[in-house]
């Protein structure tokens, strides 16, 4: 079992350690498990951002995930990774505030759009909800198109888990065009996507990206795919593993990505 996607209390809205989070991971068998703390900047003007601090110190971070690292190498596997909440206008500011290269692993995920919160339903507001779509996605594409330094994308249809905001339901066709586009340009990059399993925890029933996102990614030539639990509980690590180990060979993908010093490798499904 590999966990791309775990928290620590490195990231604000995880009151969990690293090695609370490890000694989980060892209970459950996993085999590597990569902390991705996150790092968001300008996050929006809600009160979620008011309360969160989504940055990290990354000498702290070291710090402390290498003395685990060693505690525990010879039981589990531990990278150090980081999840950068991206917008377009923070490609520069990222590049020159974080140490990109100290990192195994480098999650890219959209939390906020045009610096509105999509947690707290800021950036919904007075807009039609194919206009949120659109909007989001095209977000993604342009920091797609402007930041390179990442491996994978971060729960590619986020703004899907917040639906209870749009003024009406948006149906796969409404934004296929747009999605492919991202995802063509994701393969073109090299780089891939994750498989993340919080959406069922948040009673979306499905996984994050859903199976007409998953089934049009495979169509396009895409086959580098992460686990990621999205944990931020000791319980949550490794959470549906075996069912998306399940979904992948129905849709005929051969390979789980995995990530050591920033170099992908493919392990046999």
């Amino acid at each position: 079992m590999y966990d791309y996607h775990v928290h620590s209390m490195f990231s604000g809205d995880c009151k969990y350690t690293m090695e609370e989070m490890v000694l989980a991971a060892i209970d459950k068998n996993i085999k590597s498990l990569s902390f991705t703390d996150h790092i968001d900047y300008d996050y929006g003007s809600g009160n979620y951002s008011s309360e969160i601090n989504f940055v990290f110190n990354t000498e702290d971070y070291m710090k402390e995930f290498k003395k685990i690292k060693n505690n525990y190498k010879n039981q589990i596997e531990i990278l150090s990774g980081v999840e950068l909440g991206m917008q377009p206008h923070l490609v520069d500011k990222i590049h020159e505030l974080l140490p990109l290269d100290i990192f195994d692993f480098i999650l890219m995920s959209v939390h906020t759009v045009k610096r509105q919160d999509l947690h707290e339903g800021e950036f919904f507001e007075n807009k039609s909800a194919i206009k949120s779509y659109e909007e989001y996605y095209e977000d993604l594409y342009t920091c797609l198109d402007k930041f390179d330094n990442f491996d994978i994308v971060g729960h590619l249809n986020l703004i899907d888990r917040y639906s209870k905001y749009l003024n009406e339901s948006v149906k796969f066709e409404d934004y296929k065009e747009i999605i492919s586009e991202v995802l063509k340009k994701i393969i073109s990059k090299g780089k891939g996507i994750e498989i993340n399993t919080s959406g069922i925890r948040y009673g979306m029933e499905s996984f994050l990206p859903n199976l007409d996102i998953l089934k049009l990614y495979k169509s396009l030539g895409g086959e580098i795919i992460t686990f990621g639990s999205d944990s931020h509980k000791p319980e949550d690590i490794g959470f549906a593993y075996n069912d998306v180990i399940k979904l992948l060979k129905e849709l005929d993908f051969k390979y789980l990505t995995i990530f050591k010093n920033r170099k992908k490798q493919f392990i046999n499904i």
